[in-house]
């Protein structure tokens, strides 16, 4: 087994490997001078299980493009199964025609990956399940749930705290039941109205969470207003505390401002995307490792065993 780190988040493939022990194939990743993403694989991958870390994370395009190149070169130099392992998979929120003479880009960057050489595909938290069947391949999409249960359980659950699982919204809550029933705790929905994109307006609350501690769940937060405007929404309804556990933090424009500035107790993230300096700043944001899981996938793909026992 080798594993191969493009640039997107050098210090998750290095926590991947460090936890399998295994170190990083070597290669060189990197561009001409008019931006052309050039990939050359220096260790020999002939007959080789070959796993690709690469978060297609900002910028977007140069990250997808880095995969791509190196999905390629391992192909054309006969490795024997090639594995991208994507933690964030961009264009992950294009995953249905939003509108007349829209793309489906989550499909179209499926088509491209596969194309491109993957055998086998390892996500995490995908924002819509059915983005699994865009691929023509195996696809595991693994989740981040024990890492955040583990986490809640230390600080809030212990601590005696009355916890309610909140979904930011509707879709959401396929995921956040599935947390509160690991803790064993109660379930709130927030029903809100998108005017247009970024902009979110909460309508109303959906449960009990008066005199409670709050902990919103959600897979991707970007500019932060749903998560803002949801957590005073709770607050002016009564909770004690809001806090929340999201797996993707991609964090753009003023959102790390905005977070800070809300009446979040904490945004806890993991590290599917590389913290950037703001992020690592943020007195209320933290991250969670998610390298032990990624590993334990990766190995157990590489021996041909269960993986969705994995959360059991």
């Amino acid at each position: 087994m080798k594993i191969l780190a493009c640039n997107s988040n050098r210090p998750l493939a290095e926590a991947i490997s460090a936890t399998l022990n295994l170190p990083l194939t070597k290669a060189s990743v990197r561009r001409f001078s008019d931006m052309e993403v050039f990939v050359e694989i220096l260790e020999n991958v002939r007959g080789e299980d070959v796993f690709v870390i690469q978060s297609t994370s900002y910028p977007a395009n140069d990250h997808l493009m880095e995969t791509l190149v190196a999905l390629d070169a391992l192909r054309r130099g006969s490795a024997r199964r090639i594995t991208a392992v994507i933690p964030y998979y961009g264009y992950a929120r294009q995953d249905r025609k939003s509108g007349p003479r829209t793309p489906i880009s989550a499909k179209l960057v499926a088509n491209l990956i596969t194309v491109a050489g993957a055998d086998r595909v390892v996500t995490l938290d995908l924002h819509a399940g059915q983005i699994q069947g865009f691929f023509d391949i195996p696809t595991d999409n693994l989740v981040s749930a024990p890492v955040f249960v583990k986490d809640i359980q230390q600080n809030f659950k212990e601590r005696g705290h009355d916890l309610v699982i909140v979904s930011p919204d509707v879709g959401g809550v396929v995921r956040a039941r599935a947390i509160a029933k690991r803790l064993e705790a109660d379930l709130a929905i927030i029903d809100k109205r998108r005017e247009r994109a970024g902009v979110s307006e909460v309508m109303n609350i959906i449960g009990d969470v008066d005199g409670r501690t709050c902990i919103l769940v959600d897979d991707i937060v970007d500019s932060a207003g749903t998560l803002c405007n949801a957590a005073e929404a709770l607050r002016k309804a009564g909770a004690t505390s809001v806090s929340a556990y999201v797996t993707h933090g991609v964090l753009s424009g003023g959102a790390v401002a905005r977070v800070t500035s809300s009446p979040l107790q904490s945004l806890v993230i993991t590290d599917s995307i590389q913290a950037t300096e703001a992020v690592r700043l943020a007195q209320n944001i933290r991250q969670l490792t998610i390298a032990p899981l990624m590993a334990e996938a990766i190995k157990r793909i590489s021996e041909e065993r269960s993986v969705s026992s994995l959360f059991d």
